[in-house]
């Protein structure tokens, strides 16, 4: 028997699943007895199961099993979280308790206008911080998530063409530091995704990108700052060269964080843009969501924002379609629940204060920068802004940058993202956020310079991280490829 970090006996018992752990005859629960005469005809027959093989537990057993695996899960709430391009910050827990006010979570969708009146005000004032923080015409709220909303705007950009006759535009100029999900929203809107490659400074080469602008492209799709953290200083060059040739400038939000209230992609030229309010406004990010990714556009964008738009006629806010609309995006209006916490979040800083969001995150990636620069590779000098890309090639004895991972777990911190940009070999890519303590940072850094010490001197520590976890090292290809996702299923 061994002793973990946070105190549990590493024993067989703790690694067992709920049904190893079923006994027959236990029971949690019971419900009493009902007459369903009749309620089974209700469900056709090949949709009915003839048997429910569920596990059999005391009540104490399940609170005690769901408790303790609830202790494995990590969380910003529980220690730092700096993933690179994700925005892990801290949520203010009031944001919490306003989005969960019974006036707003016991709203049926399809409640009469003249009783959500409430909520569409927040709706409609939200559009308009938005907007004002970003630079756009227009903020539309429909979008579920960041690339939905890349999926929106780029329909947005699609309708533009279509009604102008323009329809030879089918590629997108994409430079290959960007975002993942990128590519992909280009395809389901029938673009082809053509790459830019970065130039040996890490940002947009403007002569290449004027090399590539035909009358085929329909727009750009970029990152300011970018996946780097790099700020493209060409921005309105870029911008001007895309509209003379006739494309649109597609500005992914993901890194708002980086320059909100301090600067706008709107006056820097750029036509739509996704926003993510589960990374810059509010929403707690991770595990498959929740999130929003509204969207706001130019002026002569408005008429194309999918529909329904939210408007104020005299003192009544209504729902109101667009004839010119991308369409519908949306069964109803977007996350609301997603878009109050933004709503309130930008109510809290409000004016005077949103800038700081911007300065406290780029002041704190470029702490850790300096400090960790003479120990990890940093391939771009560059100055950077909220996030800071390191690499794993000063590091000696075969450690990379998976192994840096792995023993920042043992050392209490979730890892950064790894290999990612692409364009930066074995990449270490760290955002510490606004919401963290210059001690928090401090205790990161000497955790990644222990890494690299060890790494020196007994490497074989590292190979071996993590030590202090339940689960070790998997075979992370083979979860990928054969995952087992029902019990049972491997025998």
């Amino acid at each position: 028997m061994s002793y973990t970090s946070n105190g549990f006996t590493d024993i067989k018992f703790h690694e067992e699943i709920i049904f190893e752990r079923s006994r027959p005859g236990r029971c949690a629960y019971s419900l009493p007895a009902k007459d369903l005469t009749g309620v089974a005809d209700l469900i056709p027959a090949d949709l009915r199961r003839k048997e429910l093989d569920l596990p059999e537990l005391s009540e104490i057993d399940v609170v005690r099993h769901y408790t303790r695996l609830s202790t494995y899960n990590f969380s910003i709430d529980h220690t730092f979280y700096p993933l690179g391009s994700c925005t892990m910050k801290y949520n203010p827990k009031i944001n919490e308790k306003m989005a969960r006010l019974s006036a707003f979570t016991d709203l049926h969708p399809e409640t009469p206008l003249d009783r959500a009146q409430g909520t569409l005000k927040m709706m409609f004032d939200l559009q308009h911080m938005l907007a004002e923080v970003s630079g756009f015409a227009e903020v539309s709220l429909n979008p579920a998530a960041g690339a939905h909303g890349e999926y929106t705007g780029l329909g947005v950009v699609r309708k533009y063409h279509q009604k102008r006759g323009d329809l030879k535009r089918k590629k997108v100029i994409i430079p290959d530091s960007a975002h993942g999900t990128n590519p992909a929203s280009c395809a389901v809107n029938g673009f082809e995704a053509v790459v830019l490659e970065s130039g040996p400074d890490g940002k947009i080469c403007l002569d290449c990108l004027k090399g590539m602008l035909n009358d085929e492209v329909a727009a750009i799709m970029l990152t300011n700052p970018n996946t780097l953290g790099v700020f493209e200083t060409d921005i309105c060059a870029i911008t001007k060269a895309c509209h003379d040739a006739g494309a649109l400038v597609y500005g992914d939000g993901a890194n708002l964080n980086a320059i909100m209230g301090v600067a706008r992609p709107g006056d820097m030229g750029i036509d739509v843009m996704h926003f993510n309010l589960h990374k810059t406004f509010s929403t707690p990010h991770g595990g498959g969501g929740p999130g929003s990714g509204p969207v706001g556009v130019a002026k002569h964008l408005v008429e194309f924002l999918p529909n329904p738009v939210v408007r104020k006629v005299g003192d009544r806010y209504e729902f109101a379609l667009l004839k010119d609309s991308m369409g519908r995006v949306r069964s109803f209006y977007g996350n609301v629940g997603i878009a109050l916490r933004a709503y309130v979040y930008l109510l809290e800083l409000g004016k005077e204060h949103i800038a700081e969001v911007a300065e406290h995150a780029v002041l704190n990636a470029n702490y850790i920068k300096a400090k960790l620069k003479d120990v990890y590779n940093v391939k771009y000098s560059n100055d950077t802004l909220h996030e800071t890309v390191f690499d794993d090639s000063k590091l000696p004895n075969h450690v990379t940058t998976m192994d840096v991972a792995k023993g920042l777990i043992d050392r209490g911190y979730h890892p950064p993202t790894v290999y990612f940009p692409l364009i930066v070999h074995g990449a270490l890519m760290v955002e510490p956020t606004e919401t963290e303590s210059k001690e928090t940072m401090d205790g990161f850094i000497d955790a990644l310079k222990d890494i690299a010490e060890k790494a020196a001197s007994d490497p074989q520590s590292i190979l071996n991280a993590p030590t202090k976890t339940y689960i070790k090292r998997p075979d992370e290809t083979l979860a990928a490829r054969k995952p087992v996702l029902k019990y049972g299923a491997e025998k």
